[in-house]
């Protein structure tokens, strides 16, 4: 597990006192503004800023960082990533961090059977999805109660609906009404 996660990135500056604007990639701006210190990371060495002040403004965090007080000294930090260290950040029994389950084997919880592999969480209005790379392709899983099962350090368990992991597409077959079209596709 890494010690430092990637939590989102500074958009741009805000005001003439060194304030920037970070968009935010945890579950709410409100995680970025509980954070004592954010790193960026310059070469292999992650380089701490510690917060003096964050408030939420507009769906992104306006974080001023200590010794950076001008405009001009925000600027230097414009669309670099911000990290946490994981200890600093506070998560349920119930929940995991995104990088710790990208990459783990999806499973079905009712049968065992590997699915694929865990290859991304997309975010959506709905409901963020789990892209699941399989040997025929990529299916998208809602990441909901209902199709999950468990998460642990051994894999993601998922209860799948009948169709989700057969191939999708390939198993339709396609009907054409030849009166539809005036004969034209025989």
């Amino acid at each position: 597990m890494e010690k430092y996660l990637e939590c989102g990135k500074i958009i741009n500056t805000h005001g003439v006192k060194g304030a920037v604007k970070i968009e935010s990639w945890c579950d709410s701006p409100e995680v970025l503004c509980g954070l004592p210190v954010m790193y960026y990371k310059k070469k292999d060495e992650f380089l701490p800023l510690h917060v003096v002040k964050a408030s939420v403004h507009k769906g992104c965090a306006l974080v001023y960082f200590d010794g950076v007080d001008t405009v001009e000294g925000a600027g230097l930090l414009k669309n670099r990533v911000v990290y946490a260290d994981r200890d600093d950040m506070e998560i349920g029994d119930d929940r995991v961090f995104v990088a710790d389950i990208i990459g783990l084997a999806v499973f079905d919880e009712r049968t065992g059977e590997r699915l694929g592999v865990l290859a991304d969480l997309i975010e959506s209005p709905a409901s963020d999805l789990f892209s699941v790379t399989t040997k025929s392709g990529e299916v998208l899983v809602p990441a909901v109660e209902e199709f999950i099962g468990h998460i642990d350090e051994t894999g993601v368990y998922l209860r799948p609906i009948p169709g989700m992991f057969d191939g999708g597409a390939e198993n339709i077959e396609i009907v054409v009404d030849d009166e539809a079209d005036g004969g034209k596709n025989k």
